[in-house]
């Protein structure tokens, strides 16, 4: 049978062979084995004896030679590495094993064999020069780091090892014996001596070829260095291959928990805080450098190179984890297969694409271990000789080599698939018909036309007005002058150009897509990663250009914090709202992940804000949710945000001063209150939050930390600090503004009232408009305890009898006072908002219906936002379903107007003229609800 039969379970993929194979099966295939088996049957014999060539024995190697017992210990260390991987091979060959115990056992060899060559050198060194010390007098050892597959955990069967030396003084002082030696000479020596032990060829032949080329400078530096050079050195002159070099750094010998903090301090060389785009430039260009030499060299056979080989798999894998790991830790992982199951996770790579290129791992890893089995060289080439062919087909457990083949190409084909559709390049697909018009542009760019020429090929988008779209793009090429755009940037730039013009010429208006669009990329002029984000990603640039085109707003807030269009990447993802308590989830972690900085959790609340706002927007503009979907996901949202930062600012405050507590003794309770939009559920995208205010804790009682405060003071400045966390300017902007302009006495009032304090101002000094504004108000931060105390003081403020005539003049009064302060209706055009027959006019309606009504029809009391008012009032029997048809229309009509106008940043205007019957009846059922007569 074919070994293509087992490849639907990478796990079976991974023990494809012999099983069962007998002993001439596994010499006969491998001339390393057989040589071992010859020169030691005696070994040969305990080992078959112990069990460990016997199903119930293990491949990892036994302990390493101890130096300080063993005579001669580069003669023992070699011996030792030769019958470990003579075990290793026979059991791998026999199909004992499955292939990731067997990359686990080769890889722990290996880490043995260097911590048994580094203690040799340190004792060795020790004798003469003494060891070096920390200020607080420790022993201070080497750090070795091993790159690439041994640092991925997954070793070759006759593999170099790639090491970084490098050690954790600042390197000042010298080494404590008898002819000392400054630090550097000293670690320079030890590393040495290392290499040296493990790297000569003797009699007994060698450990491990050591490659040491990937530290800092390459051939050309220092052996080893401190971590502070290696930091200055990944800081100022790291490329871009040293960070996929370091995606598998590990360290494996030495002090590794020294070897940890210096991943740690590489990190952010490694993985960017933004998304890295740039990264698939930098890997076609790598991978299109390997596909020259191995044309140059004739080795197109070879799997690891070659295509579809092992290394396009890393390239996939590492490539989303340089984009996207300095925002997802969970991708930093130096083992390739979980870090591609983490791909899938994150939405990154579909669950069908990672099981074929995990199945694709597993027979190339076999095939490039079993052709090093062979004889122990480091190849990756197939055999030539019809012979050797029918040899390995059957080392793999194929009945010829036509069968394995057939598989190797299936698989191949597979991953050379999967690359080309992750790493296509931006002009794969270009289509020859719009060349001349993009050659003309790229052109325009250059300024290498004249204006009237300019003109000319901007209006070949479809662009109708050519002056304003030539006056953004000629202050993009301003901006990417003065700001001295690097090389590549240009390069993007130009690239992306071309693209952005076609998308908007497909789009529903070429006009706005482009003014908006091209100060967005203004914004982003210096930022070559996010170029290289709307080069590589035509669904991301689509996604742009139709959002700009649906609202000036969306537009402009992308331009402000370019970190948005992280978002576009996925629109399914993009416009999947997800409900309550996974934004509460979502926003919690993110805010855990920077631990207790402030200014960090301020700029994650932020721009998770942000982020959001702009999947709700996404949805809106592309009419995905209706309009009622979205106010109750931004008030939803608002509401996540702010129930965070009361959190916030309560361990913030309770660090210094601790907390007040009630007559209980259980923690005071500090309530927040929205009113207006947010309280009526209504919140749109450029709302403030209309807040006030309460505590419950008892007036004498005083805070329980070292510094105390009393509750007044306290819950004042924790009001104080929750308005800076949610308002203050940051360089990710502002969560939200905050008006308390709504609390008790107004800007002279107190910031915080005590609860019983707030019910005695409501129902003893308040003013009518102020009850108006409770109507609107609800509940929405705090602990349950004081929400259902303010429900309730609500409910009674709302449910006193009052004289209708009285209240009618009084909340016409208040209308006509608004309306002559706020509406902006000219002759032409009617203020959407304030006229009359308008928004404001349905609103004081439900307002004085509840406060009119609300003693002998409580349940009007319940709901905060004027259509659920409306449609309690209808089932009450106390207004007509005709009437109330009217109004739940006019009001949907009206703040469906105002909501799409906002997200053009303009005002809600419309004309003079427009809408005249529905005005007018909701004008007449004012006059019947509220009018004079």
């Amino acid at each position: 049978m074919g070994a293509g039969d087992t490849q639907d379970d990478p796990s079976a993929a991974a023990t494809i062979g012999v099983r069962g194979a007998d002993a001439a099966n596994i010499r006969a295939w491998s001339s390393f084995v057989d040589d071992w088996c010859n020169a030691h049957p005696d070994r040969l014999s305990e080992l078959r004896d112990s069990g460990r060539l016997g199903a119930s024995g293990k491949p990892n190697p036994a302990p390493a030679p101890d130096p300080a017992v063993t005579d001669d210990f580069d003669k023992a260390l070699r011996a030792y590495r030769h019958e470990s991987l003579a075990v290793i091979a026979w059991r791998d060959l026999a199909g004992l094993d499955a292939l990731e115990a067997t990359l686990a056992a080769l890889t722990a060899l290996a880490e043995n064999c260097i911590e048994a060559a580094l203690v040799a050198a340190e004792a060795e060194i020790a004798t003469r020069h003494g060891v070096i010390r920390d200020a607080d007098d420790n022993v201070v050892r080497l750090c070795v780091m091993g790159m690439g597959k041994l640092g991925g955990g997954e070793l070759n069967f006759s593999s170099d090892i790639d090491l970084i030396f490098a050690y954790p003084h600042g390197g000042c002082g010298e080494s404590d014996g008898q002819r000392p030696l400054a630090v550097v000479e000293y670690f320079r020596k030890l590393a040495q001596r290392l290499v040296r032990c493990l790297h000569a060829a003797t009699s007994d032949g060698f450990v491990y070829r050591v490659d040491t080329r990937l530290r800092p400078f390459g051939d050309a530096g220092a052996l080893v260095a401190s971590f502070s050079a290696m930091e200055a050195y990944y800081q100022n002159h790291g490329r871009e291959w040293e960070r996929y070099a370091w995606i598998k750094a590990r360290p494996v010998a030495g002090d590794i928990d020294a070897g940890q903090v210096l991943n740690k301090m590489l990190r952010p060389f490694v993985y960017r805080r933004y998304l890295d785009y740039g990264t698939f430039e930098s890997i076609r260009e790598m991978k299109a450098l390997i596909d020259r030499q191995i044309q140059q060299a004739r080795l197109a056979s070879n799997i690891k190179l070659g295509r579809g080989g092992i290394r396009e798999i890393e390239f996939m894998v590492q490539a989303f984890q340089l984009i996207r790991g300095g925002q997802e830790p969970e991708l930093r992982d130096h083992r390739l297969l979980p870090a591609m199951a983490k791909l899938v996770e994150g939405n990154h790579l579909l669950a069908h694409q990672v099981e074929d290129l995990e199945a694709a791992y597993w027979l190339l890893r076999r095939v490039e271990n079993r052709l090093q089995m062979v004889a122990d060289q480091q190849t990756h080439d197939l055999p030539s000789e019809s012979a050797a062919q029918a040899r390995f087909a059957a080392m793999l457990g194929y009945t010829d080599w036509s069968s394995f083949v057939a598989d190797l190409d299936a698989t191949r084909n597979t991953v050379q698939a999967a690359f080309g559709q992750i790493f296509a390049g931006p002009q794969a697909g270009a289509g020859t018909a719009v060349d001349g018009r993009e050659a003309r542009l790229t052109a325009a760019w250059e300024a290498s036309l004249d204006e009237a020429d300019v003109y000319a090929v901007i209006g070949e988008y479809g662009v109708d007005d050519a002056e304003s779209v030539y006056n953004a793009f000629a202050d993009l090429r301003h901006r990417a002058n003065r700001y001295d755009v690097e090389q590549r940037g240009h390069r993007w730039l130009t690239g992306l150009l071309p693209r952005l013009f076609e998308d908007a010429a497909a789009s529903d208006n070429p006009d706005l897509a482009l003014e908006r669009a091209l100060p967005v990329i203004g914004a982003i002029v210096g930022r070559s990663n996010y170029l290289a984000l709307l080069v590589e990603h035509p669904a991301a640039r689509s996604m742009l250009v139709r959002l700009c085109v649906g609202s000036a707003w969306i537009a402009g807030r992308i331009g402000e914090q370019p970190a948005l269009l992280d978002n576009l990447l996925d629109p399914r993802q993009l416009f999947r709202l997800p409900a309550r308590d996974a934004l509460e989830t979502e926003l919690a972690d993110e805010i855990a992940a920077v631990g207790d900085d402030l200014e960090q959790q301020m700029n994650v609340l932020r721009r998770f804000t942000q982020a959001a706002k702009l999947k709700i927007a996404a949805a809106d503009v592309t009419e995905a949710v209706p309009l009622m979907t979205v106010s109750d996901r931004l008030s939803e949202l608002a509401e996540v945000v702010l129930n965070q930062a009361v959190e916030m600012a309560w361990q913030q405050l309770a660090a210094r001063h601790g907390i007040p507590r009630r007559d209980d003794n259980g923690r005071a309770g500090f309530g927040v209150i929205a009113y207006g939009r947010l309280g009526g559920l209504e919140l749109g995208y450029t709302s403030d939050l209309d807040l006030v205010f309460v505590y419950d804790a008892p007036s004498e009682r005083v805070s329980d930390g070292d510094r105390p405060l009393s509750a007044q003071v306290f819950f004042t400045r924790l009001a104080q600090r929750l308005i800076h966390i949610l308002a203050t300017q940051t360089p990710a902007g502002r969560a939200f503004e905050v008006d308390m302009r709504l609390r008790p006495s107004g800007r002279s009032g107190l910031m915080v009232s005590h609860i019983d304090a707030f019910a005695t101002y409501q129902d003893k000094t308040a003013w009518t408009w102020e009850h108006q504004a409770l109507v609107r108000a609800r509940y929405v931060a705090g602990p349950e305890e004081l929400g259902a105390r303010f429900r309730a003081i609500r409910a009674d403020v709302l449910g006193c009898q009052r004289d209708p005539v009285q209240l009618a003049t009084q909340v016409r009064d208040m209308r006509r006072r608004m309306s002559e302060a706020k509406d902006q209706s000219t002759d032409d055009l009617a203020d959407v908002k304030q006229m009359r027959g308008g928004l404001i006019d349905i609103e004081f309606m439900t307002q004085f219906a509840v406060l009119s009504r609300g003693h002998d029809c409580p349940e009007v009391l319940i709901f905060s936002d004027a259509i659920r008012i409306l449609e309690t009032l209808e089932s009450a029997g106390l207004v007509s379903f005709e009437d109330t048809r009217i109004l739940v229309e006019a009001y949907r009509d009206y703040r469906r107007r105002r909501h799409s106008q906002a997200l053009q940043l303009e005002r809600a205007m419309i004309p003079a003229d427009a809408l005249a019957e529905r005005r007018e009846a909701v004008a007449a059922l004012w006059d019947q609800w509220l009018g004079e007569a």
